[in-house]
């Protein structure tokens, strides 16, 4: 009987195996060649390229962990064109240019001829120091990896990073120039403080952290101000009409605040969550860090002499624009062949205090003669009108220089600090900075 039982439990095994494989599902599955199935895939995505009447949005974070987002707009033809459009600088306008739908080991869109995109993968235009020659770490091909909720899901060739296209609406494309003027608000224009902060408020108290931006690369460092803390985090920042939106949030009490309103009454991008918990990035006059280089300026200290070389300091990072727009009017005032070449500041030199302004072009020195008194609880260095020189005696001042040295009097003061950089040559670099503007002096120790 025993012998029967293992006889049928055999033939039911088996049947139901030559059922498993002459199955539907198995026959649709392996029917297909490797390059059929790419060919599917390639249809499919060319007709849900197409499916969308207004197009398709996408923010592109190139890189999160150093860099912000770019919003690119793409409205794909049957003829193998595109319309793009993108925030990437002050040029929204619409572009037309090629795409294709490769075949390899997947299915990839490539953008084959310039256009938007190609601004974040070229090499010889990047935004920081540490990018050089990588550009934006950009891509223009990019594997096809299905869809999901309506969206079509993308990873870029060069660094496989996922970037998702999600349907565009009219609206997208009518609001992207107004991205421009929020770019243009967080950015600066040279008249702009030069220093940022970024607030946390936990309802209950406010937490302060300098906040070192990169206009360029859209990204920001925020570095706790409190005393013996070393907290610090990014925030990478994309676009929109209103505001900015941080694709790394920031985190107050179990709260993630990411998207940051443009506040023109106040300057100010706030992010707000509840219980009168917000984040606030806001521009400030003072360095966040105050120093107490200035204290080697002032009166009973050992000389000193701090000098802006133009030939090497003027394209300095720590050049403010604003010195660089004074000094261009100031040369722009003076004969062709002349121009200053320094700006020389002595500080208890002989027990006197002086500044020494040099020119090109044979044009002789001259000199405005100051005091000094300082402010310890700005931590700011005062200087005081005494008289003007040259190499044959007393002078009036000079016109052409009063808005350039006007700014070395301001009533509130001069930050001073000692960087940890050079320049060209070992001598120590120190800064002054305006604590009223955006004036800021690069200068050599001499």
């Amino acid at each position: 009987m025993k012998k029967h039982i293992y006889k049928y439990l055999i033939v039911a095994f088996v049947a139901i195996v030559l059922g498993a494989c002459t199955s539907t599902e198995a026959d649709q599955k392996f029917d297909q060649t490797p390059t059929e199935r790419l060919n599917a895939q390639k249809k499919e995505l060319q007709d849900v390229l197409l499916s969308s009447a207004e197009g398709w949005k996408a923010v592109y974070y190139t890189d999160s962990t150093q860099l912000g987002g770019w919003t690119h707009l793409f409205k794909f033809l049957p003829d193998g064109k595109v319309d793009m459009a993108s925030d990437f600088d002050e040029d929204t306008d619409i572009h037309r240019s090629q795409y294709e739908l490769q075949l390899g080991s997947t299915v990839s869109l490539v953008f084959t001829t310039a256009n938007r995109i190609h601004l974040l993968s070229q090499s010889d235009n990047f935004p920081t120091a540490e990018l050089y020659g990588k550009g934006y770490l950009g891509d223009f091909q990019f594997f096809y990896y299905g869809q999901q909720n309506g969206e079509i899901i993308f990873r870029s060739n060069r660094n496989f990073r996922e970037l998702r296209f999600v349907k565009a609406t009219a609206k997208d494309w009518t609001d992207l120039p107004q991205n421009t003027p929020i770019i243009e608000s967080i950015t600066g224009e040279i008249t702009s403080p030069l220093f940022r902060l970024l607030e946390e408020n936990d309802g209950s108290a406010i937490k302060q952290y300098e906040f070192d931006f990169n206009s360029d690369a859209r990204f920001g460092r925020a570095t706790a101000l409190a005393e013996g803390s070393d907290e610090t985090f990014g925030l990478a920042l994309s676009y929109t009409p209103t505001g900015a939106i941080s694709k790394t949030p920031v985190i107050i009490k179990g709260q993630k605040l990411s998207n940051f309103i443009y506040d023109s009454a106040s300057n100010t991008f706030v992010a707000k969550g509840t219980g009168g918990v917000s984040a606030t990035i806001k521009y400030t006059n003072a360095p966040p860090r105050l120093t107490d280089d200035y204290k080697k300026l002032t009166d009973g200290q050992p000389q000193y002499v701090l000098g802006y070389l133009a030939a090497n300091l003027y394209s300095a990072s720590t050049t403010s624009d604003y010195f660089r727009s004074i000094i261009a009017k100031t040369n722009a005032s003076l004969p062709a062949n002349q121009s200053i070449s320094r700006i020389q500041v002595y500080f208890n030199s002989g027990g006197a205090n002086f500044i020494e302004y040099r020119f090109n072009g044979g044009r002789p020195a001259v000199y405005h003669n100051f005091t000094t008194s300082s402010n310890d609880t700005s931590k700011t260095l005062l200087l005081t009108s005494d008289s003007w020189e040259d190499n044959a005696g007393f002078i009036p001042a000079p016109a052409f220089l009063k808005n350039l040295d006007a700014e070395f009097f301001t009533p509130g003061g001069l930050y001073v600090k000692k960087e940890n950089f050079t320049v060209t040559y070992t001598n120590p670099i120190y800064t002054i900075t305006s604590s009223t503007t955006s004036f800021r002096m690069t200068t050599y120790q001499l």
